[in-house]
């Protein structure tokens, strides 16, 4: 806890220095290359004093260094740190041996987000309903089929069949989500394509789930 703590704090304190946005500036100047102080000066047409104070403020926090010239060693300058972006964005959040998304029909949300799992992570995953239907939506597999993602001929199954004690679980409606809390890991709040039933409908839960899976994707690890 108290590492995790910590951890947070460094996180807090690098954000809260890029909250300006001439250091944001600054930062972005440096991933390119190394600058002197009155490099950045002029490129963020800033005064001396002003610059080494936003400097001084991001050596504080760890993200700058500064190196010594080997020509003019009256000259200085500025660099990255290597952990410098370290804690920036979210650390992983957890490790699965199995990703299981679930929806309350099983035909369509969690079917889709099943599929496009395989594509992002070589992490397993699979899909399941609280109240499965006798079928896949054949607006998923249109819209699967637009996308080019392969759904599985296999027809909709319960939770209960598919589930392991070790899933990491990944509710896709707000039903689902409500009948299983607090069982399930994470939950995302995705309307019924089927409900609908248009091709706009369906296509916005394609990209709703491709965009939520490639984040998480990233900070699930898969369990040794």
């Amino acid at each position: 806890m108290n590492s995790e703590r910590s951890l947070l704090q460094m996180r807090a304190a690098k954000h809260a220095a890029l909250g300006d946005p001439s250091r944001l500036r600054i930062i972005d100047l440096l991933t390119l290359g190394d600058l002197s102080p009155k490099e950045i000066a002029v490129s963020l047409d800033m005064p001396s004093n002003l610059v080494a104070h936003h400097l001084g403020v991001l050596e504080s926090v760890g993200m700058v260094g500064r190196s010594r010239s080997e020509a003019d060693r009256r000259r200085s300058y500025v660099q990255l740190t290597p952990s410098a972006l370290e804690g920036l964005v979210p650390s992983p959040v957890d490790e699965a041996a199995r990703v299981l998304f679930v929806c309350t029909a099983n035909s369509a949300r969690s079917q889709l987000a099943a599929a496009l799992w395989a594509q992002h992570s070589a992490i397993p995953a699979v899909s399941g309903g609280t109240q499965p239907a006798e079928q896949i939506a054949p607006g998923a597999r249109d819209a699967a089929q637009r996308h080019d993602l392969t759904l599985t001929d296999e027809t909709p199954r319960h939770l209960d069949d598919v589930a392991t004690e070790s899933d990491f679980i990944v509710t896709v409606c707000d039903s689902a989500h409500e009948t299983l809390s607090p069982r399930g890991h994470l939950h995302w709040s995705i309307p019924d394509p089927v409900r609908v039933g248009d091709d706009a409908a369906f296509d916005t839960t394609y990209d709703e789930l491709e965009r939520r899976i490639s984040e998480l994707a990233p900070r699930l690890t898969l369990t040794h």
